[in-house]
């Protein structure tokens, strides 16, 4: 297994975009072709072909032999159950990852990955775009500095519609889940960062909406319930329950309720719409991400969303898996 090698400062870092199969692939590929700072190859192995005015490739093997000593870093865009090879690949050869959420399928997987860049000293995060979100760097704050008092519980919902043209999304065997998994992370690691990882997870899922399109066996709505040691609790709304024709995919929403006041945030408030009208304005979340990507890659030290962010909501996932298994809350000790 080889070491990351340091990057030189003054040239471009070489970055490989694996796979378009995720819907964030276009606007990342859009985001770093026009950085002077970046040169990008981007994998198309499923074909796709959606994502244009870039290098394509149509292999992975082409990608990690796009350059004669290879990328410096790679982000994961692939289907979620395709992560682990990547990253572990990625470790093997010394290059830094920036992985999509969720950062596995299992918690077994999401643990070799950690491990792995872990010992070949490169950097992992985890694609959580609405980390850098104004609104919730302001729950943060608010929480760190016992505005609201004593928080006592909070409400998230992450609601989208059903993923099209990427049927992925649907199929067990390739997302590891349904809606559940799509929507629990992003709210999960936002509450991992506000109050830590919770004790105990209780969950229920359901098919009433779009059973006819949903992949055999995977959840189109459900409720995630979090309680952490100090007594708090934490819903989390995940389901794929918008309209057809709403005008964009999705949102999400957190009300954080104390003491001393409550707090209600959305992360994409800043947008002016109307019926059938989407028209987003102010922090593009997907570029600060892969700001702090790149920083942590010319610095040698990943920031957060950390890979080890992304294992505990993959804890958190397998733990609501469990007790909608089981009917039972689960404790996260024993994930």
């Amino acid at each position: 297994m080889l070491t990351a090698r340091p990057t030189d400062p003054a040239a471009p870092l070489k970055v490989a975009l694996m796979s378009c199969a995720h819907t964030h692939a276009g606007s990342y590929a859009a985001l770093l072709e026009s950085r002077a700072d970046v040169e990008l190859v981007v994998a198309d192995p499923d074909g796709y072909g959606d994502v244009r005015g870039v290098r394509l490739v149509p292999s992975y093997a082409d990608a990690w032999e796009a350059w004669p000593e290879g990328p410096d870093a790679i982000v994961v865009t692939s289907a979620n159950a395709h992560h682990r090879d990547l990253v572990l690949e990625a470790a093997r050869r010394g290059v830094h990852v920036l992985c999509e959420k969720p950062l596995a399928t299992s918690v077994p997987d999401a643990e070799a990955m950690v491990a792995a860049c872990h010992e070949a000293g490169v950097v992992l995060m985890t694609a959580f775009p609405v980390h850098f979100s104004p609104a919730v760097q302001a729950l943060r704050t608010a929480v760190a500095e016992g505005a609201l008092g004593e928080v006592i519980g909070l409400t998230g919902t992450n609601n989208g519609k059903l993923p099209t043209a990427r049927d992925w999304f649907t199929d067990v065997e390739l997302a590891g889940g349904g809606a559940m998994v799509d929507h629990t992370v992003h709210l999960a690691e936002i509450l991992d960062s506000v109050l830590g990882p919770p004790a105990t997870v209780h969950a229920t899922t359901n098919r009433i909406l779009h059973a006819d399109r949903a992949g055999e066996g995977a959840e189109t709505g459900g409720l995630v319930t979090l309680t952490f040691d100090s007594g708090v609790v934490a819903t989390i709304d995940c389901s794929w329950s918008l309209p057809e024709d709403a005008p964009t995919w999705g949102g999400l929403r957190l009300q954080a309720l104390g003491t001393g006041g409550q707090l209600q945030i959305d992360a994409f408030a800043q947008h002016v719409g109307g019926p059938g009208q989407w028209l987003p304005y102010g922090s593009d979340l997907d570029a600060l991400l892969l700001d702090a990507f790149l920083g942590a890659v010319r610095d040698g030290r990943a920031v957060d969303p950390t890979g080890e962010a992304g294992l505990r909501t993959v804890r958190v996932v397998a733990a609501a898996q469990e007790s909608v298994r089981t009917g039972q809350p689960v404790a996260l000790a024993e994930v």
